[in-house]
């Protein structure tokens, strides 16, 4: 290891140690190996029904008929729905479903176009 001071990725502490082949923080108790690149770990990752990674803004297929309360039709297999935005949740898809207008989807009923 050198003597440089290598901030925790988590907090931005400057007071990390090494320990063996990892760095630790003292503040929240992070280890991690400088050398690896680490991925944010507060980041959401949110896949579709075939594990493909979605991002905002695309544009994803439902892929089973879905019932919607208060409506008296449901929302058909092969709809596309266009500029999608990820949140935290049950139902991890914000969007504007055609014909129903803003609704909330589970990523498991879609599949990315």
């Amino acid at each position: 290891m050198s003597d440089t001071i290598i901030p925790c990725p988590i907090c931005k502490c400057e007071y990390t140690y090494p320990m063996d082949h990892l760095m630790v923080c003292p503040e929240c108790a992070h280890e991690w190996n400088p050398n690896e690149v680490e991925e944010d770990p507060y980041k959401l990752v949110v896949k579709d029904s075939n594990g493909n990674i979605l991002q905002d803004g695309d544009s994803v297929t439902i892929i089973k008929d879905l019932p919607v309360k208060g409506f008296s039709k449901s929302i058909k297999v092969g709809t596309k729905v266009n500029n999608i935005r990820l949140v935290e949740g049950d139902h991890n898809i914000d969007c504007k479903v055609p014909e129903f207008g803003a609704m909330a989807l589970k990523s498991e009923f879609v599949k990315k176009v």
